[in-house]
C-alpha cells in the first residue's frame, strides 16, 4: 500500500492504530510468560549454586567416553526418562485435549557437535541428543537431566509460545512503524514491512531466559521421577565451553547458557520436591 496517504492528525494517533498497538502489546506480554511459576532461587540456593558452579568448573579435563560406552549410557537412561517424562506430561496436560506426550527420543547420528534439542517432526514431538554430547558426560545423571530438560520445552509449549512471540513482536513493531509514518502524515507501507521483520526477530530473541529456567524446573522434577539426581545432572551446564561451533553454529552452550542462576533454579526446585511442593500454574 505504498503511496496511500493517511489524513494528517496533529498530536493524535489514529484510532485503528491505537487499538492495534494495544492488542499487539497485550499479545506479546501474554506470549512471553511461563506456564508455571519458577521457584525462588535466591538466598541459600544462590550461595550453594555458586559453590557447585565453581567446583564443577575446577574439575580436571577427562577423556570422553567411547562410542560404545556412550551408546550404553543412552540405552540405560533414555527409557527411564522417556517413561517419567511421558507420565509427567500426561498429568500436567490432562486438560489439553489432544496434547501429544509421546516423544520420539533418539540419538541424532548426523550431528557432529555436542548438542541436544526439542522440536517437532511435522506434529511428532521429538528429542534428539548427539553422541558427542553423551560421550562428554560424566554420569548417567547428566544425560538424564539433559533429556529431561528437553521434555520441559514440550510441557511448557515453548515452541508454540516462541511462534506467538514472533508474530506478536512483528505486529507490535509493524504497528509502531505505521504510527510513526501516519502521525507524520504519510503512510509508508515499506516502513511497516521493515518493522514487521524487526519485530519478529525481537520476539524470537525473548525465548531464552524464562523458558530455559522453566525447562530446568520441569526437567528437575522429571529427573527425580526417573530416579536420577538433578543436582549432579545440572553440573553439566557449568562446563566452560564456546557458544559457537567451529562451523559458526550455536553450540549447546550457546542455546542453553550456563550460569549460576540455572544451577540455583535446580537446587530450589529440588528443595520444593523434598518439601512436597508441587508445580504452581502462573495465575
Amino acid at each position: 500500500m505504498k503511496g496511500f496517504r493517511m489524513p494528517r492528525r496533529t498530536g493524535r494517533m489514529p484510532r485503528p492504530l491505537t487499538q492495534l498497538l494495544r492488542g499487539a502489546a497485550l499479545a506479546l506480554v501474554a506470549a512471553c510468560g511461563t506456564t508455571y511459576q519458577l521457584p525462588d532461587s535466591g538466598g541459600v540456593h544462590t550461595e550453594e549454586a555458586r559453590r557447585l558452579f565453581a567446583e564443577a568448573r575446577r574439575e580436571p579435563a577427562r577423556a570422553p567416553l567411547s562410542a560404545g560406552a556412550a551408546q550404553a549410557r543412552f540405552n540405560r537412561v533414555a527409557p527411564r526418562v522417556s517413561a517419567a517424562g511421558r507420565q509427567y506430561c500426561q498429568r500436567l496436560t490432562a486438560d489439553r485435549a489432544g496434547f501429544n506426550c509421546n516423544v520420539d527420543l533418539a540419538i541424532d547420528r548426523e550431528m557432529a557437535e555436542r548438542n541436544a534439542y526439542f522440536t517437532y517432526a511435522e506434529t511428532q514431538p521429538t528429542i534428539r541428543i548427539s553422541l558427542p554430547l553423551i560421550r562428554d558426560t560424566a554420569s548417567d545423571d547428566e544425560v538424564a537431566f539433559v533429556l529431561a530438560h528437553e521434555y520441559g520445552h514440550l510441557i511448557g509449549r515453548h515452541i508454540e509460545k516462541q511462534q506467538q512471540q514472533m508474530l506478536a513482536g512483528a505486529l507490535l513493531v509493524g504497528v509502531l512503524a505505521g504510527v510513526a509514518t501516519a502521525t507524520a502524515g504519510d503512510y509508508d507501507g515499506h516502513a511497516v514491512e521493515v518493522g514487521l521483520g524487526v519485530g519478529a526477530a525481537a520476539g524470537s530473541i525473548a525465548y531464552s531466559q524464562a523458558y530455559e529456567l522453566e525447562s530446568d524446573t520441569l526437567g528437575t522434577r522429571i529427573t527425580v521421577s526417573a530416579g536420577y539426581d538433578p543436582v549432579e545432572g545440572a553440573k553439566f551446564f557449568a562446563r566452560p565451553e564456546p557458544t559457537r561451533t567451529a562451523a559458526g553454529r550455536y553450540s549447546f552452550w550457546g542455546t542453553h547458557p550456563p550460569d549460576e542462576k540455572r544451577v540455583a533454579t535446580v537446587l530450589a526446585t529440588k528443595a520444593e520436591i523434598d518439601a512436597r511442593i508441587d508445580l504452581r500454574p502462573v495465575q
